[in-house]
Protein backbone atom coordinates (compact mmCIF):
# COMPACT_ATOMS: atom_id res chain seq x y z
CA UNK A 1 0.00 0.00 0.00
CA UNK A 2 1.48 3.63 -0.83
CA UNK A 3 2.51 6.04 1.91
CA UNK A 4 0.17 8.73 2.13
CA UNK A 5 1.02 11.83 4.02
CA UNK A 6 -0.32 15.72 5.18
CA UNK A 7 1.93 17.93 3.17
CA UNK A 8 -0.18 21.05 3.83
CA UNK A 9 -2.66 22.68 5.77
CA UNK A 10 -4.57 26.06 5.66
CA UNK A 11 -6.54 28.30 7.92
CA UNK A 12 -9.66 30.98 6.90
CA UNK A 13 -9.88 33.93 10.19
CA UNK A 14 -13.29 35.01 10.19
CA UNK A 15 -12.88 38.45 9.89
CA UNK A 16 -14.74 38.94 13.66
CA UNK A 17 -13.70 38.67 17.08
CA UNK A 18 -15.74 38.59 20.28
CA UNK A 19 -14.95 38.03 24.10
CA UNK A 20 -16.42 36.90 26.43
CA UNK A 21 -17.20 40.10 28.22
CA UNK A 22 -18.95 41.61 25.08
CA UNK A 23 -20.83 38.39 24.75
CA UNK A 24 -22.08 38.74 28.55
CA UNK A 25 -23.16 42.24 28.27
CA UNK A 26 -25.37 41.48 25.66
CA UNK A 27 -26.34 38.18 27.29
CA UNK A 28 -27.29 39.93 30.66
CA UNK A 29 -29.05 42.21 28.87
CA UNK A 30 -31.11 40.06 27.55
CA UNK A 31 -31.58 38.49 30.97
CA UNK A 32 -32.69 41.71 32.18
CA UNK A 33 -35.46 42.61 29.60
CA UNK A 34 -36.72 38.99 29.78
CA UNK A 35 -37.13 39.26 33.86
CA UNK A 36 -38.64 43.06 33.55
CA UNK A 37 -40.88 41.67 30.82
CA UNK A 38 -41.94 38.92 33.06
CA UNK A 39 -41.71 39.90 36.62
CA UNK A 40 -45.83 39.09 37.58
CA UNK A 41 -44.92 35.32 36.39
CA UNK A 42 -41.60 34.94 38.12
CA UNK A 43 -42.96 36.49 41.14
CA UNK A 44 -45.89 34.05 41.42
CA UNK A 45 -43.72 31.20 40.54
CA UNK A 46 -45.08 30.19 36.99
CA UNK A 47 -41.85 30.81 35.24
CA UNK A 48 -37.77 30.92 36.38
CA UNK A 49 -36.25 34.18 36.51
CA UNK A 50 -33.41 33.82 33.93
CA UNK A 51 -30.15 34.55 35.74
CA UNK A 52 -26.49 36.21 34.33
CA UNK A 53 -23.47 34.94 33.46
CA UNK A 54 -19.86 36.38 33.47
CA UNK A 55 -16.84 36.51 31.98
CA UNK A 56 -15.15 34.47 34.75
CA UNK A 57 -18.22 31.98 34.58
CA UNK A 58 -17.09 31.15 30.95
CA UNK A 59 -13.58 31.04 31.40
CA UNK A 60 -13.46 28.67 34.30
CA UNK A 61 -16.27 26.56 32.68
CA UNK A 62 -14.36 26.19 29.10
CA UNK A 63 -10.99 27.78 28.94
CA UNK A 64 -12.20 30.12 25.87
CA UNK A 65 -11.83 33.96 26.38
CA UNK A 66 -12.42 34.90 22.59
CA UNK A 67 -14.21 33.52 19.48
CA UNK A 68 -14.01 34.56 16.30
CA UNK A 69 -17.31 34.81 14.00
CA UNK A 70 -18.45 35.25 10.76
CA UNK A 71 -21.08 38.81 12.35
CA UNK A 72 -20.70 40.02 15.49
CA UNK A 73 -23.31 42.76 15.15
CA UNK A 74 -26.29 40.43 14.72
CA UNK A 75 -24.62 38.16 17.78
CA UNK A 76 -24.27 41.04 20.34
CA UNK A 77 -27.90 42.90 19.33
CA UNK A 78 -29.86 41.88 22.26
CA UNK A 79 -33.02 41.59 19.73
CA UNK A 80 -31.27 39.46 17.53
CA UNK A 81 -28.47 37.06 18.85
CA UNK A 82 -27.67 35.39 15.95
CA UNK A 83 -25.60 36.09 13.10
CA UNK A 84 -26.64 37.66 10.40
CA UNK A 85 -25.49 37.24 6.77
CA UNK A 86 -26.78 38.31 3.38
CA UNK A 87 -28.29 35.67 1.16
CA UNK A 88 -26.55 34.99 -1.70
CA UNK A 89 -27.89 34.68 -5.34
CA UNK A 90 -26.78 30.97 -6.59
CA UNK A 91 -24.91 32.65 -9.00
CA UNK A 92 -22.30 33.40 -6.36
CA UNK A 93 -19.81 31.15 -3.97
CA UNK A 94 -21.56 30.39 -1.29
CA UNK A 95 -19.97 31.14 2.35
CA UNK A 96 -18.84 28.20 3.41
CA UNK A 97 -17.79 27.85 -0.42
CA UNK A 98 -15.49 31.48 0.00
CA UNK A 99 -14.23 30.01 3.27
CA UNK A 100 -12.92 26.66 2.01
CA UNK A 101 -11.29 28.85 -0.78
CA UNK A 102 -9.29 30.96 1.90
CA UNK A 103 -8.34 28.05 3.91
CA UNK A 104 -7.47 26.16 0.30
CA UNK A 105 -5.18 28.80 -1.23
CA UNK A 106 -3.29 28.01 1.89
CA UNK A 107 -3.00 24.72 2.46
CA UNK A 108 -1.94 24.24 -1.04
CA UNK A 109 0.42 26.56 -1.21
CA UNK A 110 2.22 25.25 1.43
CA UNK A 111 1.93 21.85 -0.17
CA UNK A 112 3.68 23.30 -3.38
CA UNK A 113 0.33 21.79 -5.19
CA UNK A 114 -1.47 23.50 -7.97
CA UNK A 115 -5.31 23.64 -7.90
CA UNK A 116 -5.44 21.05 -10.73
CA UNK A 117 -2.84 18.74 -9.05
CA UNK A 118 -6.13 17.90 -6.93
CA UNK A 119 -8.84 14.92 -7.91
CA UNK A 120 -10.82 14.67 -4.43
CA UNK A 121 -12.34 17.26 -2.64
CA UNK A 122 -14.17 16.18 0.60
CA UNK A 123 -16.28 18.98 2.75
CA UNK A 124 -16.57 17.75 6.05
CA UNK A 125 -18.25 20.06 8.61
CA UNK A 126 -21.25 19.57 11.14
CA UNK A 127 -23.35 21.65 9.95
CA UNK A 128 -23.44 22.75 5.90
CA UNK A 129 -25.63 25.15 4.56
CA UNK A 130 -27.81 23.73 2.27
CA UNK A 131 -28.02 19.95 1.11
CA UNK A 132 -27.18 20.17 -2.40
CA UNK A 133 -25.56 20.61 -4.91
CA UNK A 134 -22.81 19.85 -3.14
CA UNK A 135 -21.37 22.11 -1.06
CA UNK A 136 -17.98 20.38 -2.12
CA UNK A 137 -18.45 19.97 -5.72
CA UNK A 138 -18.84 23.29 -5.50
CA UNK A 139 -15.19 23.96 -4.21
CA UNK A 140 -14.39 21.57 -6.60
CA UNK A 141 -15.28 24.04 -9.56
CA UNK A 142 -14.67 27.00 -7.96
CA UNK A 143 -11.17 25.56 -6.93
CA UNK A 144 -10.73 24.18 -11.03
CA UNK A 145 -10.03 20.61 -9.14
CA UNK A 146 -10.39 17.67 -11.23
CA UNK A 147 -11.59 14.40 -10.16
CA UNK A 148 -14.43 14.00 -7.36
CA UNK A 149 -15.78 15.35 -4.16
CA UNK A 150 -18.70 14.79 -2.02
CA UNK A 151 -19.71 16.21 1.85
CA UNK A 152 -19.05 14.31 5.12
CA UNK A 153 -20.90 15.26 8.31
CA UNK A 154 -19.51 12.97 11.38
CA UNK A 155 -20.50 16.17 13.87
CA UNK A 156 -17.20 17.31 15.42
CA UNK A 157 -15.37 14.57 13.96
CA UNK A 158 -15.94 15.22 10.48
CA UNK A 159 -11.87 16.25 9.71
CA UNK A 160 -10.71 13.40 10.87
CA UNK A 161 -13.23 11.06 9.42
CA UNK A 162 -12.51 12.38 5.96
CA UNK A 163 -8.72 12.66 6.38
CA UNK A 164 -9.14 8.48 7.10
CA UNK A 165 -11.58 8.63 3.78
CA UNK A 166 -9.23 10.46 2.13
CA UNK A 167 -6.20 8.27 2.98
CA UNK A 168 -7.93 5.05 2.04
CA UNK A 169 -9.18 6.80 -1.99
CA UNK A 170 -5.28 7.65 -2.10
CA UNK A 171 -4.47 4.11 -1.10
CA UNK A 172 -6.72 2.13 -3.53
CA UNK A 173 -5.81 4.78 -6.81
CA UNK A 174 -9.16 6.48 -7.09
CA UNK A 175 -7.33 9.72 -6.38
CA UNK A 176 -3.83 11.11 -6.46
CA UNK A 177 -4.14 14.10 -4.40
CA UNK A 178 -7.26 15.09 -2.06
CA UNK A 179 -7.90 18.01 -0.33
CA UNK A 180 -9.94 18.46 2.80
CA UNK A 181 -11.59 21.34 3.66
CA UNK A 182 -13.93 21.68 6.96
CA UNK A 183 -15.94 25.46 6.68
CA UNK A 184 -17.29 25.85 10.53
CA UNK A 185 -20.05 28.39 11.25
CA UNK A 186 -21.01 27.25 14.43
CA UNK A 187 -22.20 30.49 15.37
CA UNK A 188 -25.45 29.78 13.39
CA UNK A 189 -26.38 26.18 15.51
CA UNK A 190 -25.54 28.09 18.66
CA UNK A 191 -28.32 29.55 20.91
CA UNK A 192 -27.21 32.75 22.16
CA UNK A 193 -29.83 32.87 24.99
CA UNK A 194 -28.79 29.97 26.75
CA UNK A 195 -26.50 30.50 29.81
CA UNK A 196 -24.71 26.86 29.56
CA UNK A 197 -23.74 26.71 26.02
CA UNK A 198 -24.09 30.51 24.62
CA UNK A 199 -20.20 31.29 24.75
CA UNK A 200 -19.29 27.73 23.61
CA UNK A 201 -18.78 27.53 19.89
CA UNK A 202 -16.61 30.15 17.27
CA UNK A 203 -16.04 30.26 13.16
CA UNK A 204 -12.88 29.35 11.24
CA UNK A 205 -12.51 26.99 8.41
CA UNK A 206 -9.64 24.66 7.96
CA UNK A 207 -7.70 22.87 4.88
CA UNK A 208 -5.94 19.83 4.47
CA UNK A 209 -3.78 18.43 1.53
CA UNK A 210 -3.80 14.82 1.65
CA UNK A 211 -1.07 12.89 -1.12
CA UNK A 212 0.92 10.10 -1.96
CA UNK A 213 4.15 10.35 0.02
CA UNK A 214 5.87 9.70 -3.75
CA UNK A 215 4.25 12.64 -5.25
CA UNK A 216 5.43 15.41 -2.26
CA UNK A 217 7.62 17.95 -3.17
CA UNK A 218 6.67 20.11 0.14
CA UNK A 219 9.39 20.65 3.17
CA UNK A 220 7.64 19.13 5.54
CA UNK A 221 5.20 16.48 5.99
CA UNK A 222 3.65 14.12 8.25
CA UNK A 223 2.82 10.15 7.20
CA UNK A 224 -0.32 8.82 8.17
CA UNK A 225 0.79 5.83 10.07
CA UNK A 226 -2.83 4.43 10.95
CA UNK A 227 -6.33 5.76 12.43
CA UNK A 228 -8.61 4.80 14.48
CA UNK A 229 -12.32 5.60 14.37
CA UNK A 230 -15.43 4.98 16.83
CA UNK A 231 -19.02 6.18 16.67
CA UNK A 232 -21.50 5.28 19.40
CA UNK A 233 -25.04 6.56 19.59
CA UNK A 234 -26.03 9.31 21.88
CA UNK A 235 -28.94 12.06 22.05
CA UNK A 236 -26.46 13.94 24.68
CA UNK A 237 -25.38 15.84 21.65
CA UNK A 238 -27.96 16.86 19.37
CA UNK A 239 -29.30 19.44 16.68
CA UNK A 240 -33.20 18.59 15.62
CA UNK A 241 -32.72 21.16 12.58
CA UNK A 242 -33.70 19.78 9.19
CA UNK A 243 -35.87 19.72 6.25
CA UNK A 244 -38.96 18.05 7.67
CA UNK A 245 -38.89 20.36 10.40
CA UNK A 246 -41.95 22.22 8.42
CA UNK A 247 -44.04 18.99 7.85
CA UNK A 248 -44.29 19.60 12.19
CA UNK A 249 -44.71 23.60 12.29
CA UNK A 250 -45.19 23.33 16.06
CA UNK A 251 -41.75 22.56 16.72
CA UNK A 252 -40.21 25.35 14.12
CA UNK A 253 -38.41 27.48 16.86
CA UNK A 254 -38.06 25.27 19.45
CA UNK A 255 -34.68 25.26 21.73
CA UNK A 256 -33.88 21.64 20.42
CA UNK A 257 -34.21 23.25 16.50
CA UNK A 258 -30.39 24.72 18.05
CA UNK A 259 -27.56 23.12 19.21
CA UNK A 260 -28.55 21.36 22.45
CA UNK A 261 -26.14 19.24 24.89
CA UNK A 262 -25.93 17.46 28.28
CA UNK A 263 -22.69 18.59 28.90
CA UNK A 264 -21.99 16.87 32.25
CA UNK A 265 -23.05 13.45 30.83
CA UNK A 266 -20.76 14.45 27.53
CA UNK A 267 -17.75 14.56 29.58
CA UNK A 268 -18.43 11.66 31.72
CA UNK A 269 -18.80 9.41 28.71
CA UNK A 270 -16.69 10.95 25.47
CA UNK A 271 -13.58 11.02 28.11
CA UNK A 272 -12.62 7.53 28.65
CA UNK A 273 -14.23 6.89 24.71
CA UNK A 274 -11.68 8.79 23.71
CA UNK A 275 -8.85 7.81 25.98
CA UNK A 276 -9.57 4.43 25.39
CA UNK A 277 -9.42 4.92 21.56
CA UNK A 278 -6.16 6.78 21.45
CA UNK A 279 -4.76 4.07 23.35
CA UNK A 280 -5.67 1.23 21.49
CA UNK A 281 -4.25 2.98 18.00
CA UNK A 282 -1.12 3.12 19.78
CA UNK A 283 -1.08 -0.48 20.71
CA UNK A 284 -2.55 -1.65 17.38
CA UNK A 285 0.88 0.49 16.05
CA UNK A 286 3.14 -0.78 18.69
CA UNK A 287 3.66 2.72 20.46
CA UNK A 288 3.80 3.55 23.85
CA UNK A 289 2.62 7.12 25.19
CA UNK A 290 6.47 7.89 25.56
CA UNK A 291 6.51 7.57 21.75
CA UNK A 292 4.11 10.83 21.26
CA UNK A 293 5.48 13.85 21.34
CA UNK A 294 2.50 16.00 20.73
CA UNK A 295 -1.33 15.96 20.32
CA UNK A 296 -3.53 17.86 18.39
CA UNK A 297 -6.89 17.40 20.34
CA UNK A 298 -10.79 18.82 19.52
CA UNK A 299 -10.68 22.10 21.33
CA UNK A 300 -14.21 21.72 22.97
CA UNK A 301 -13.49 22.02 26.56
CA UNK A 302 -9.99 23.09 28.24
CA UNK A 303 -10.89 20.61 31.17
CA UNK A 304 -12.09 17.92 28.66
CA UNK A 305 -8.71 18.31 27.08
CA UNK A 306 -6.58 18.38 29.98
CA UNK A 307 -8.25 15.02 31.49
CA UNK A 308 -7.90 12.86 28.03
CA UNK A 309 -4.18 14.44 27.43
CA UNK A 310 -3.44 13.07 31.01
CA UNK A 311 -5.04 9.77 30.50
CA UNK A 312 -3.15 9.08 27.13
CA UNK A 313 0.35 10.41 28.07
CA UNK A 314 -0.44 8.50 31.26
CA UNK A 315 0.94 12.18 32.99
CA UNK A 316 0.62 15.72 32.67
CA UNK A 317 1.66 16.68 29.62
CA UNK A 318 3.11 20.27 28.61
CA UNK A 319 1.39 23.00 26.89
CA UNK A 320 3.60 22.00 23.90
CA UNK A 321 2.64 18.43 24.32
CA UNK A 322 -0.90 19.25 24.20
CA UNK A 323 -1.32 22.67 22.72
CA UNK A 324 -4.45 24.78 23.16
CA UNK A 325 -6.13 26.95 20.71
CA UNK A 326 -9.66 27.26 22.24
CA UNK A 327 -9.42 30.64 24.41
CA UNK A 328 -9.06 32.51 21.43
CA UNK A 329 -11.24 30.43 18.61
CA UNK A 330 -13.24 28.84 21.32
CA UNK A 331 -14.81 25.27 19.58
CA UNK A 332 -14.80 25.46 15.98
CA UNK A 333 -16.03 22.07 15.70
CA UNK A 334 -14.32 19.68 13.59
CA UNK A 335 -11.98 22.65 12.71
CA UNK A 336 -10.59 22.51 16.05
CA UNK A 337 -8.03 20.39 16.42
CA UNK A 338 -7.08 21.21 12.93
CA UNK A 339 -6.25 24.41 13.64
CA UNK A 340 -4.03 23.16 16.64
CA UNK A 341 -2.54 20.93 14.24
CA UNK A 342 -2.04 24.23 11.76
CA UNK A 343 -0.68 26.42 14.41
CA UNK A 344 1.30 24.14 16.46
CA UNK A 345 3.51 21.66 14.28
CA UNK A 346 6.70 23.60 14.74
CA UNK A 347 9.41 22.36 16.88
CA UNK A 348 8.92 18.43 15.17
CA UNK A 349 11.66 17.19 13.42
CA UNK A 350 11.70 13.83 11.31
CA UNK A 351 10.77 10.73 12.76
CA UNK A 352 8.59 12.51 15.88
CA UNK A 353 4.97 10.98 16.29
CA UNK A 354 1.50 13.31 17.04
CA UNK A 355 -1.83 11.97 17.37
CA UNK A 356 -4.64 14.19 15.88
CA UNK A 357 -7.96 13.57 17.77
CA UNK A 358 -10.91 14.99 17.46
CA UNK A 359 -14.43 13.72 19.10
CA UNK A 360 -18.24 15.01 19.29
CA UNK A 361 -21.94 14.53 18.80
CA UNK A 362 -22.81 11.05 17.97
CA UNK A 363 -20.71 9.89 19.81
CA UNK A 364 -17.80 9.91 16.92
CA UNK A 365 -14.03 9.88 17.51
CA UNK A 366 -11.51 9.43 15.15
CA UNK A 367 -7.57 9.46 15.86
CA UNK A 368 -5.04 9.85 13.29
CA UNK A 369 -1.15 9.00 14.17
CA UNK A 370 0.97 11.57 12.33
CA UNK A 371 4.75 10.75 11.80
CA UNK A 372 7.19 14.28 11.21
CA UNK A 373 8.90 13.06 7.63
Amino acid sequence: MPEVVISGTGLYDPPHSISNEELVATFNEHVRRFNAAHRRAIDAGEIAALAASSADFIQQASGIQRRRVVDRDGILDPEIMAPRLRERSDDEPSLMCEMALGAAGEALGRAGKRPADVDCVLVAASNLERPYPALAIEVQDRLGAGGFAYDLNVACSSATFAIQAAGDALRAGNAGCALVVSPEICTGHLNFRDRDSHFIFGDACTAVVVERAATRTAPVAFQILGAKLTTRFSNNIRNNFGFLNRASPEGIGAPDKLFVQDGRRVFREVVPLVSDLISSLLKELGLKPADVRRMWLHQANLNMNRLIARRAFGRGPTPQEAPVILDEYANTSSAGSIIAFHKHQDGLVPGDIGILCAFGAGYSAGAIALQRV
